[in-house]
């Protein structure tokens, strides 16, 4: 099978785009693939945190991942910082990484600017990431358009180390994630949901209140026409609704355009629909949450399973530099 493997930052809670556009489909892809799904915490601390936020959203992330569908007898899920070659190999790879790859990363402008403090980590961290999937011999690494660049940095870097110092690395391609997933906020149908959103109105997130849930499709804005068809570029907010609710059915939203007449059936249909696939994720967590010391345990194991591979790649990496063994 072929060995895939993304990370996610523990920072905030989930909303439906990330279930509907990343998780469900790692969801899927353990089944298909040697998948590695790790919770990088060190990421997270490229811009300040207070003591223990990391530790406490750390624990909450894979419990939530958990409750989402992946299992660790098919999967390996663990934390990026109970896996000390993370870091180590993050140091060879900013060895063959250039300022200027560096400086011409979008996604460290888009956040040095929103930062009165920004860190070396914040700058140095396309270099972490990329041993991120350096490190497990990755075929795919599944990603949004927002990403492209960083898997991109991520070749150009294991393509130099190879050259410079022999062949070690395994050329990682990106994958665009299966239709359907691209999820609009509710209130503003022309952005994407995210949880940087000015107001959580439109932000349906996976551990809220249900009854809230419910609330916020039969309050997303729509238009006016009354016409119901999936046209994203001239009705954002209906194709929004559409689009959500064949995700969750499995559905085209084209083909649930021909069943309704009216904006209200709608919104409450997607509503019931969003609110029956979350209600066992929420139960699911709640239990997760019950047991933290069971959570730990697991994620020991994903660690150990980890580093089974990754020692054996850093190592590689180690020997092709030629640096001094330890006797």
């Amino acid at each position: 099978m072929p060995r895939v493997f993304s990370g996610i930052q523990p920072t905030g809670d989930l909303h439906l785009g990330n279930l509907l556009g990343a998780v469900r489909n790692w969801v899927q892809d353990q089944h298909v693939a040697d998948s590695f799904y790790c919770v990088v915490d060190l990421h997270a601390l490229t811009v300040p945190k207070e003591p223990g936020e990391v530790g406490r959203s750390s624990l909450e992330m894979a419990q939530t991942l958990l409750a989402c569908g992946l299992d660790p007898d098919v999967c390996t899920l663990f934390v990026q910082s109970h896996v000390r070659e993370h870091s180590e190999l993050a140091w060879l790879i900013q060895c063959v990484t250039s300022i200027g790859e560096l400086r011409r990363m979008t996604q460290f402008k888009d956040k040095a600017d929103k930062q009165d403090f920004v860190s070396a980590g914040l700058f140095t961290y396309p270099a972490l990431q990329a041993a991120d999937i350096l490190l497990y011999d990755t075929d795919r690494v599944p990603v949004g358009e927002d990403q492209r660049q960083h898997i991109e940095l991520t070749r150009d870097v294991a393509e130099r180390f190879n050259a410079r110092y022999g062949n070690t690395f395994v050329i990682p391609e990106a994958t665009v994630p299966r239709a359907g997933a691209r999820v609009m906020d509710l209130q503003v149908p022309t952005d994407k949901m995210s949880k940087s959103a000015d107001s959580d109105a439109g932000v349906v997130y996976l551990m809220e209140d249900l009854a809230a849930t419910a609330r916020k499709f039969k309050r997303a804005v729509t238009d006016s026409d009354g016409d119901v068809r999936f046209d994203p570029a001239t009705k954002p907010g209906v194709s929004n609704l559409l689009s959500i609710l064949g995700a969750v059915t499995d559905r085209s939203p084209e083909d649930l355009a021909d069943e309704y007449t009216q904006y209200g059936p709608l919104k409450s249909d997607t509503a019931d629909a969003v609110v029956e696939v979350l209600r066992p994720i929420q139960e699911r967590f709640a239990e997760l949450v019950e047991d933290p010391t069971g959570t730990g345990e697991l994620l020991a194991i994903g660690a150990e399973k980890a580093t089974a591979v990754a020692s054996d790649v850093y190592r590689r990496a180690v020997d092709q530099v030629g640096l001094l063994p330890r006797v």
